[in-house]
């Protein structure tokens, strides 16, 4: 018994001694600073065949929405998009639709029908959405005007479009 306590002593001043230096590196109140990841580049064609690639964005913020067709919880957000692109697309805000691995006819006529103003761009192979991890639609996506990605999220509310666009 007297050999575990001795045990159990040893390695509580070992791993207690072992955190005393770290100790002192906590400051209260200092300010956070968040840690972004750059974005992964991409290109991809929209339903006009012209060419959009991400690095190209560099100085803008972009809103990427990753969806398809038969998403119900993507079409109901269609409004919502809309609202978005009308808000923050005059400030500077670059927005595009991912369309992920349906037929370009079928994502044609989807955009047309439900009048969609911002760019609609083509993953037919899925690999753009396999890059970016969606795992789900819809998606949302915020790049910031350096290219790093600020916020993931599945709704338009969650985007902190403010910070991100000049105010006009």
């Amino acid at each position: 018994m007297q050999k575990i306590y001795r045990v159990f002593v040893a390695l509580f001043l070992i791993l207690g001694l072992s955190a005393m230096p770290s100790a002192g590196q906590f400051i209260p109140n200092a300010p956070f600073k968040p840690q972004y990841t750059p974005a992964p580049d991409f290109t991809l064609k929209d339903l006009k065949g012209k060419t959009f690639r991400m690095s190209a964005q560099r100085g803008k913020p972009v809103l990427i929405f990753f969806g398809t067709t038969w998403c119900p919880g993507c079409r109901e957000e269609i409004p919502k998009y809309k609202k978005v692109y009308e808000t923050y697309a005059p400030k500077g805000l670059e927005v595009v639709y991912i369309n992920i691995m349906e037929p370009a006819r079928k994502v044609a006529r989807f955009a047309q029908a439900n009048a969609l103003p911002y760019r609609t761009l083509l993953d037919e192979d899925g690999s753009v959405a396999a890059l970016y991890n969606a795992v789900g639609v819809p998606m949302m996506i915020l790049v910031d005007k350096d290219g790093y990605v600020i916020k993931v999220g599945f709704s338009s509310t969650q985007m902190p479009l403010d910070k991100v666009t000049p105010v006009q």
